[in-house]
């Protein structure tokens, strides 16, 4: 019988620079720059509430609240604990999220799902410019975007780069197109999940290169492990309209019904993994598991960097690497609260956004614990235990 593999930092190869400490289971400075803002044809935002009433958003929340519980458990979870007066913006960004991850899976060929996704890009724009169309998700963007400004007294504004970026990335991967190696996969989870976080953050509003470090290394972790989960849904694709209830962690299938898989070619070939050969044979294709084991131990690592960036930054010291988008034009920040806070009080008044770095320890844990048979249909559900895990994490600030 073959020992059991445990996830640890892979130090050899992750490239990312920290202290190594292995995860306890068995088994396998501030910058000031321009920010711009949305406006209209005048150059100036025109309230929302000018050409929206009331009950359209009232309707409009109702209907991305239901999204969430319907296609992202682990988000509508995880709503309490976002500060109650962003949880509007938190509940459109995380409805806008769905829907373009469900652009794949609700289309029937690339050309229809790009067509899709362009309409996202004119909606987002238009939203926040404050003339959003009458749908329910740009409704709600262009309504957290009149209350982000309304907050911070015209400071701050969510970044329309962060919203195409989200945007663009699916488009670029609609096809299934293979992860060349590793790094395109951090790449792919840096453009998406780490960007909503991002966009989550501005919503508070913070305005940190620190806040922003952390939410990198937890959104690729969410990313890997969100085509990790996605895998079988992508090899063996059902119908259209089959998107799993798991959110960020339920995969996101491609327009083509042809099946994939989309482990980063470099780990594939190390692993002795062939394509045809989990098509054909499933959970029991030769090196599938030691190829999982090999991605899964990726998206530990960014687990346990940010985990190490949040104590070390709570303890006074500083980061042992620099953040690799700091000089992103979106990352050069203006002050956006009106008083000067430590980088240890921005990361706590950021925790609430980093709660999605649990749902997904939790995930691996479970992987870990079924061997990294990630065909295994327990973990296609939601952990029961998130909502009693999420409160003691959150109040004891650990994740």
């Amino acid at each position: 019988m073959k020992p059991m593999k445990t996830l640890t930092r892979n130090w050899a190869s992750s490239g990312i620079t920290s202290s190594p400490v292995p995860l306890c289971i068995s088994r396998r400075s501030l910058q000031i720059g321009p920010r711009r803002y949305a406006s209209g044809p005048s150059g100036v935002r025109q309230p929302t509430a000018e050409v929206t009433s009331a009950a359209e958003i009232a309707s409009a929340r109702t209907y991305c609240l239901d999204l969430l519980r319907k296609y992202d458990t682990p988000s509508s979870l995880l709503l309490p604990y976002i500060p109650s007066h962003a949880r509007d913006a938190y509940v459109a960004l995380r409805a806008f999220n769905i829907d373009v991850a469900r652009t794949a899976d609700t289309t029937s060929t690339p050309t229809i799902g790009m067509m899709r996704l362009q309409f996202h890009r004119d909606a987002i724009a238009k939203s926040l410019a404050g003339t959003p169309p009458k749908q329910p998700i740009a409704l709600m963007i262009a309504q957290a975007a009149d209350d982000l400004q309304a907050r911070t007294g015209g400071r701050s504004n969510f970044s329309r780069n962060w919203f195409t970026r989200i945007v663009d990335t699916r488009e670029k991967y609609l096809s299934n197109p293979p992860y060349p190696n590793i790094a395109a996969l951090e790449s792919y989870g840096e453009n998406t999940y780490s960007t909503l976080l991002y966009l989550t953050l501005q919503a508070l509003p913070m305005a940190s290169v620190t806040a922003d470090h952390i939410a990198s290394h937890i959104g690729k972790a969410i990313g890997i492990s969100t085509v990790l989960r996605g895998l079988p849904l992508i090899a063996f694709p059902g119908p259209a309209n089959s998107h799993s209830n798991q959110g960020a962690l339920g995969g996101d299938v491609g327009a083509s019904r042809r099946g994939a898989v989309l482990l980063p070619l470099d780990v594939m070939a190390e692993a002795g993994v062939r394509e045809e050969d989990v098509l054909r044979n499933g959970a029991e294709a030769q090196g599938l598991r030691d190829a999982v084991f090999a991605v899964a131990t990726r998206a530990n690592d960014h687990l346990i960097t940010a985990r190490q960036l949040l104590a070390t930054i709570r303890a006074g010291g500083e980061a042992d690497h620099e953040f690799e988008h700091k000089d992103e034009e979106e990352h050069v920040h203006l002050p956006s609260i009106g008083r000067v806070e430590t980088p240890a009080q921005e990361v706590e008044r950021a925790f609430g956004v980093y709660m999605p770095a649990l749902a997904t320890q939790m995930w691996l844990d479970r992987l870990q614990q079924h061997d990294f048979d990630v065909f295994s249909a327990k973990l296609r559900v939601t952990d029961w235990k998130l909502p009693f895990k999420a409160y003691w994490a959150y109040s004891r600030r650990k994740f």
